[in-house]
């Protein structure tokens, strides 16, 4: 089994996108009907397109994202993923996610997809947010995470916003038990500062976070939202501590306010007949998107 370098822009594989693609179109959307809208609002250039994060190790979101730039805009404006190092040493996920155009989550890496004309895809809360409690499953979960909005500043890039509602409810986390993951040290040797407590089909209650389970086939709302461009850009305004907190509270309330939006619209189309999505490849919402 080949191994792929983490760090490498050359992994990325068309014909594998193109297969993926396909399995998406197949299985992902054909399980989590889909609505998008947004998307006449990706700016030409490279971009840091910043996503909140749901569905603990199934994480649809992406595949949706991912699938819907590649069909609308093509592969070359399709963003490079950037991930975990630990989740993408792993085989298979290695060889599955490297050939899609995934690498480590590293300054250095995002600088080299920027100076190669390209965008990036990160999902700054991460464990926080895929593995959020259900109770939370509306909110965006960034905690403390400011390391996208340095590197955006750094680059001087604008940052994409993109809001997702209905795929954190694939499965139920009682408890994101961030205790316990501190208890057992899991930040020093798996980088994670959460260990969920989960309900899902078919092993019920479960403790961890690469817990196998078969997703509620719950429908999916995604959204770009209007990318924010900030007024001060470089290393300069990227020490600068306060400056970042504000540009990090912009992104993140943008986030959240669409997110509330969305989820009221999502909750009032399914009282409303014909409201449901359809299953299937569909590009386009019924529902209007916010404001440009």
């Amino acid at each position: 089994m080949r191994y792929y370098d983490i760090d490498s822009l050359d992994n990325r594989d068309p014909v594998a996108i193109a297969r993926f693609a396909r399995l998406v179109e197949g299985l992902v959307l054909r399980w989590h009907p889909h609505h998008l809208s947004g998307m006449e609002r990706i700016p030409e250039g490279p971009s840091l397109f910043v996503a909140n994060h749901s569905g603990g190790i199934w994480t649809p979101d992406s595949y949706m994202l991912g699938w819907a730039i590649y069909k609308t805009l093509g592969l070359d404006r399709m963003p490079y993923g950037l991930a975990h190092e630990v989740i993408l040493s792993q085989p298979p996920v290695n060889q599955i996610l490297c050939p899609l155009g995934v690498v480590r989550a590293s300054h250095d890496n995002a600088l080299r997809i920027f100076a190669a004309g390209r965008s990036a895809l990160v999902y700054p809360g991460g464990d926080y947010d895929a593995m959020r409690p259900y109770s939370r499953k509306d909110e965006v979960v960034f905690g403390d995470r400011r390391g996208y909005i340095r590197l955006a500043l750094t680059a001087g890039v604008p940052v994409v916003p993109v809001a997702t509602v209905g795929a954190h409810e694939v499965y139920r986390v009682l408890s994101d038990m961030r205790w316990l993951a501190r208890l057992i040290g899991a930040d020093r040797w798996a980088r994670l500062k959460v260990m969920p407590l989960t309900l899902s089909f078919p092993l019920g209650l479960t403790l961890g976070p690469v817990v196998p389970f078969i997703a509620n086939p719950t429908d999916i709302r995604q959204e770009f939202l209007p990318p924010i461009y900030f007024d001060r850009s470089g290393p300069e305004a990227a020490a600068d501590e306060a400056y970042v907190a504000a540009c990090s509270a912009r992104v993140q309330g943008t986030i959240q306010i669409a997110m509330t939006r969305m989820a009221d619209a999502r909750r009032m189309a399914k009282l409303t007949p014909g409201g449901r999505p359809p299953r299937g490849p569909v590009l386009g919402s019924p529902w209007p998107p916010g404001p440009s």
